[in-house]
């Protein structure tokens, strides 16, 4: 079967892609409102850009009313986010944060999400999240017809939750992936857990 994108509409086009570039890591982004509240939204088109400096990226499209999603918004005006990486225990509250709200209402309020200081952060971070990124606005890149916002954070901290964290054979940091237990994002309303984990030696 050969599908040729430009003869889809963009919804066809946004159904085909999410279905095929599977699985994808789930960035759960909190920023600060206007008021001084907290949003948290969840964006499965996100993904490590640079190392040097480190930088990752969100991709964000519009609410259905056409005007920017609120993460866009808040890291516009205020730089600071924090990107945090759901496991499986997480799925249904992070599912749940995707409900569009109205522009200043706390999905951490209205989901009774317990968060806590993230030193090197000015914002806070979900305390049952195990990993977190505290980042400041980069760039933004607006980009295709929608536009999508393509939204660059510099990670300045990194948390890691210790239970995750051990060595390698040749005594290096190692954080593993099952203990860390991601969830992640296939098509429409589907989602996976990691199964087995394959380690191969890279060839020389």
């Amino acid at each position: 079967m050969l599908i040729q994108l430009d003869q889809l509409s963009p919804a066809q086009v946004y159904l085909t892609m999410i279905q095929t570039v599977i699985p994808r890591p789930i960035a759960w982004v909190l920023s600060e409102n206007a008021d001084g509240g907290l949003n948290l939204a969840p964006f499965s088109y996100f993904t490590s850009v640079s190392s040097d400096p480190p930088l990752i990226m969100i991709s964000t499209g519009r609410k259905p009313d056409g005007n920017p999603k609120d993460t866009r918004v808040n890291v516009e005006q205020r730089s600071d986010f924090v990107v945090m990486i759901p496991h499986g225990a997480l799925l249904e509250p992070m599912n749940a944060s995707s409900v569009t709200l109205p522009a200043g209402e706390s999905e951490v309020i209205r989901l009774g999400l317990e968060t806590t200081p993230f030193e090197g952060s000015r914002l806070p971070r979900l305390a049952d999240c195990r990993v977190a990124y505290a980042c400041q606005r980069f760039e933004i890149l607006e980009m295709g017809n929608a536009p999508q916002a393509l939204i660059f954070g510099q990670v300045s901290a990194l948390y890691v939750d210790d239970s995750i964290v051990g060595t390698d054979a040749k005594g290096r940091q190692k954080i593993h992936a099952d203990r860390l237990d991601p969830v992640c994002r296939l098509g429409a309303g589907e989602y996976a857990l990691l199964g087995e984990i394959k380690r191969l030696a890279r060839p020389r």
